[in-house]
């Protein structure tokens, strides 16, 4: 056989006993006679030695190998010499003393060092996905994906939850981001979509009464990509019947808590996740998706800023204007280029300008004017400085920073300034996952036209209590939606559905499908409506984005195993590509060249 054992798995039982490992040539040293070889599998390395005294023809043999190359060995396991032990590798303490080799595959020179400390340009790495998939580092993630999605499957199985695949080929529906089409080769001019997500199906299944669904399920978007983006991509896809808003929370809860301690025992997590409405994480921190592992909330001082006399507040208020700011703590270190390179950060998010004062250190008693240093400074009176002090709580060697203007715009801005000031100074700990879910979301928004469209999606059930305004004010109308934020990331979306026909048509109507429209989309699911249907509700959680904030990793590209670039482009098998002129023809496709 080529191995019995793995690299990495080498320990004190296996010390004496004759083996066999098989495996990559990571590196290679000669000192004198004895050649040492870095050993390398998933698993982790393993020194060998080739010594003339014990094999002169595989001591002979080992001069060839280089990197990459793949070998098989057979050797006894000794202990190394005092000195001579490795702390960094789990096997360090010991090395194989090979008899005999056989080398199962050479390799060409690598594009780049298989090594984690080895920089390389993702491009490289995405066009040679083989060979960085090799790294330790890769390999750890690949596993801890696999680890989360075996938990996944166990943990929900034991709670009643019934595995159930859905079709991939299916209608193409509005479910808010542009579809994958696929054409029909025997129907021609027709073509399948592949799904954005498995939301009507899953709706299709309570209506059966499968009570407790759950799939780790493949969904495809054609749009924009970012680094949480991609084309293509996997969730955790959940639905229950007979519950209400709180019942599918806490079974997220349950499994996310047991989870994390399961996989990484480092991660500090919070038994019960906080709860926000979506009107007051907007208000506190400017954004639906908040990171709640360091303060820095926002406060509104439009009512102060009435009182200061400086035309760039008067004229904004005027024009409909509030005023929001943050303090950061301990940050009087910031100078006036730190301020001018902030005042940039904000104005890319459509800020105006930045706002600020800068309180002086060291300051025992009252905070007076000559304390305090800004732009705006000069226009404040001691009263509005008490004002401000007392409302945002800011401390000597604090800085209050505030941006005044449209309240959206004024939000965004201040979100993206609080978390770079966060990272700036450092002052997030990454091992911590803080939990929140945001709730009471309004169920529809304005488009570009101006014309009503589902927040989320069409599917969201109204509360009850806003039913009456579906009709006469649309945009009073709160849903049972409930997001899932974890550390200032959207990891999963859910609601609770509309299960009643009448119901799901007026927020059709809402919308402006008209009944043609209606029919021909969603035909198939108001007709399983009239035939007995559970309350029920559900989610879609981002296996990605999870598995990526385990890894502390920003981009879910890095725990994807072939992803796509950020132009949707898959650089290892060169696709998108074009096909052949006779799979064209079957398909009944013609290509219209644009017109320069």
């Amino acid at each position: 056989m080529y191995r019995d054992i793995m690299c990495g798995r080498i320990s004190s039982s296996n010390e004496g006993k004759k083996i066999n490992l098989a495996g990559w040539v990571s590196k290679r040293r000669d000192h004198g006679q004895l050649i040492f070889i870095d050993l390398r599998d998933k698993s982790g390395i393993m020194q060998i030695v080739f010594n003339p005294e014990v094999s002169q023809s595989t001591h002979n043999k080992s001069k060839e190998l280089r990197s990459e190359w793949v070998i098989s060995v057979s050797g006894t396991v000794k202990r190394r010499i005092e000195g001579a032990e490795n702390p960094d590798i789990e096997t360090g303490n010991y090395e194989l003393i090979v008899d005999s080799m056989e080398i199962l595959s050479k390799s060409k020179t690598p594009p780049f060092e298989i090594s984690d400390a080895n920089e390389v340009s993702e491009e490289i790495r995405l066009k040679y996905r083989f060979l960085d998939l090799r790294r330790d580092s890769m390999q750890k993630k690949m596993s801890l994906r696999h680890k989360v999605t075996k938990f996944i499957w166990e943990n929900l199985s034991l709670k009643g939850f019934t595995h159930i695949e859905t079709p991939i080929l299916i209608k193409s529906t509005p479910e808010g981001a542009r579809d994958y089409v696929v054409p029909s080769r025997i129907k021609n001019g027709s073509f399948y979509a592949l799904p954005q997500s498995p939301q009507q199906m899953k709706q299709m299944l309570m209506v059966s009464g499968c009570d407790r669904y759950f799939q780790i399920a493949r969904c495809f978007r054609d749009e924009d990509l970012r680094s949480d983006r991609q084309p293509e991509h996997t969730q955790l896809d959940l639905e229950m019947s007979f519950v209400h808003q709180e019942d599918v929370m806490e079974a997220v809860e349950s499994l996310y808590i047991d989870l994390i301690k399961d996989v990484d025992n480092k991660i500090v997590v919070d038994s019960v996740f906080e709860k926000l409405s979506y009107a007051e994480s907007m208000d506190r921190f400017g954004t639906d998706k908040p990171d709640l592992r360091f303060e820095m909330e926002l406060k509104n001082l439009t009512d102060i800023a009435k009182n200061i006399n400086s035309n760039v507040i008067t004229n904004s208020l005027a024009s409909g204007g509030v005023l929001k700011g943050f303090v950061a703590k301990n940050s009087n270190g910031y100078g006036r280029k730190d301020f001018d390179r902030l005042t940039e950060i904000v104005k890319t998010q459509g800020a105006g300008g930045l706002i600020y004062i800068s309180l002086a250190e060291n300051i025992d008693g009252p905070i007076n004017l000559e304390d305090s240093s800004g732009p705006l400074n000069k226009f404040y009176t001691q009263e509005n400085l008490n004002d401000i002090l007392l409302k945002t709580n800011a401390k000597s060697g604090d800085v209050i920073f505030m941006i005044i203007g449209e309240d959206k715009i004024v939000n965004s801005s201040l979100s993206f300034l609080r978390n770079h000031i966060a990272e700036e100074k450092n002052i997030i700990d990454k091992n911590i996952m803080k939990f929140v879910w945001i709730t009471d979301f309004p169920l529809f928004e304005k488009d570009a036209e101006n014309n009503w469209q589902a927040a989320h999606h069409v599917f969201s059930s109204p509360k009850s209590d806003d039913i009456e305004y579906l009709e006469k004010d649309p945009g009073q109308v709160k849903a049972d939606l409930f997001d899932l934020v974890c550390n200032g990331v959207e990891l999963g979306s859910g609601s609770i559905r509309i299960h009643e026909r009448k119901l799901q048509e007026k927020v059709f109507d809402v919308i402006g499908y008209s009944k043609e429209e209606v029919n021909s989309l969603f035909g198939h699911l108001l007709d399983a409506f009239e035939y007995g249907v559970p309350p029920h509700g559900g989610m879609g959680l981002g296996l990605d984005r999870l598995v990526a904030m385990l890894s502390r990793e920003e981009s879910i590209r890095e725990v994807i195993a072939f992803p796509k670039t950020q132009t949707a482009s898959d650089l290892l098998f060169g696709s998108p590509d074009f096909i052949s002129t006779d799979q064209l023809e079957e398909l009944s496709i013609n290509i219209i060249e644009e017109e320069e």
